[in-house]
């Protein structure tokens, strides 16, 4: 592999090119018309304009970012998260044109992706799921037919779901076929997929993960777990690694139970196994597989000493790295907050514009990853994170300590982010304390 192109922008596009520079691979970035300003365009070997500022015209657009790829000469793409990353129309379109996708085959990623088909493969595997339908239900009567079988309340999540779309929750009778209804024109807005599953609702839970990194051939390690409960929206604000939660007997349970079913799966590359954990039974349910890298890596990088990306590149050149599930083992505890151009007290108000200074609080055990710099303006377009912070110490208090004093002397301005929203969370006595679930802002009342 000598030339990666990376089918993506922002902060993960910058963290690919860093770890091809290390490896003396030649990287080509692809770039908007709104991003012709971005770090990652600036850092690249090559830089190819691959349309305007709309994503489907540019980051979405498979036959503008194959053409990139011919025109570069590039021999393999880097789809990073999000766009395009577990789209496996593009996967197979890669094959087809002989170039390498860093990432599991296309015929795998639409079966993990499918998430009711994904439940199944899970079950297979001895992996622990929710109890719920087995497999999509195709009309109102085998939505009644599971109801019957698990009782309320429940959850109807679409098929080719993300991001809370498609989702919906029923307590009881009267709601059920109106949700249904809704679930499924909503997702067929959403996917072009009206498919939908059922699935017990879980009142009262964590986001636990798995980081897993498969070879293709059989063979799998895992880089331990996150704990991702902080949300919004479905959307994580906070993670740390591990899952200080856990016993270490529930982390071996669950890690090495994931790891052996993504090796058994044939699985290649870099994929994130989540599920629910449910503290008072210290029981796990599997939600979905990522078969891409996740935006909270880092944070398993941090504890393991591990460069996921690295692996990523090692699977995809020779289908085998040189680690083994011996080698990997914790040290410490990592956070990770995502920082956000957006307004908390205005709703979440996305906060595009100029940003004329900047300044990451630093220190021994932190790492930035950003695309932003004085004078670079956050386009309007997209995702409104601009950088992660993460802070690594001996143990979990102490890296809260420090993520603390980091956001604390963090600026970017004059554009509005959720630094001051981030902070409140980090001095919040029920995060200190690890009294959290994926309902811990509502809970809390800090978010309606």
């Amino acid at each position: 592999m000598k030339k990666v192109l990376i089918a993506n922008r922002g902060e993960i596009a910058v963290r690919i090119i860093r770890t091809l520079k290390e490896m003396h691979i030649a990287s080509v970035a692809v770039y908007s018309v709104a991003d012709r300003g971005s770090l990652h365009v600036m850092m690249a070997d090559e830089a190819i304009c691959i349309g305007p500022a709309v994503s489907t015209g540019s980051y979405l657009n498979i036959g503008s970012i194959l053409a990139a790829v011919e025109t570069s000469g590039a021999d393999a793409v880097h789809p990073g998260y999000g766009f395009l990353s577990e789209t496996p129309e593009f996967a197979r379109r890669c094959e087809e044109a002989g170039i390498k996708f860093i990432g599991p085959s296309s015929e795998m990623m639409k079966k993990m992706g499918d998430k009711a088909e994904a439940r199944k493969t899970m079950k297979a595997a001895d992996v622990p799921v929710i109890p719920g339908s087995d497999g999509a239900v195709t009309d109102f009567d085998g939505v009644k037919n599971t109801v019957e079988e698990i009782g309320y309340p429940l959850v109807i999540k679409a098929v080719s779901g993300g991001g809370g779309k498609g989702m919906r929750f029923v307590g009881q009778a009267d709601d059920l076929q109106k949700q249904y209804k809704d679930a499924r024109q909503e997702a067929k807005n959403a996917f072009g997929d009206d498919r939908v599953y059922v699935e017990k609702f879980i009142p009262k839970a964590r986001h636990i993960e798995v980081q897993v990194v498969g070879d293709g051939q059989g063979n799998a390690v895992h880089l331990y777990e996150r704990d991702c409960s902080i949300q919004r929206k479905n959307q994580k604000l906070i993670e740390e690694a591990p899952a200080s939660v856990l016993s270490s007997e529930s982390r071996k349970y669950i890690t090495e139970r994931t790891s052996k079913a993504v090796a058994e799966l044939g699985y290649e590359g870099a994929g994130t196994v989540e599920y629910l954990y449910v503290e008072a039974e210290d029981a796990f349910y599997f939600i979905e597989m990522n078969a891409r890298i996740q935006v909270e890596h880092t944070i398993s990088e941090a504890i393991t000493g591990v460069d996921i990306i690295r692996l990523q590149l090692a699977v995809a050149q020779a289908n085998q790295f040189d680690i083994t599930q011996a080698d990997i083992q914790i040290n410490g505890c990592a956070l990770e907050t995502r920082i956000n151009a957006e307004n908390p007290a205005k709703g979440f108000m996305p906060s595009p514009g100029r940003i004329e200074d900047v300044h990451f609080g630093l220190g021994r055990g932190v790492r930035v990853d950003t695309h932003i710099y004085p004078g670079y303006h956050i386009p309007p377009n997209y995702d409104s994170m601009i950088g992660k912070i993460i802070t690594h110490a001996a143990s979990r208090q102490e890296a809260i300590d420090k993520m603390r004093h980091v956001l604390a002397e963090t600026v970017i301005a004059p554009v509005d982010t959720n630094l001051d929203f981030q902070h409140y969370l980090m001095n919040h006595p029920n995060y200190v304390d690890n009294i959290i679930d994926i309902k811990f802002l509502e809970r809390n009342k800090i978010i309606e």
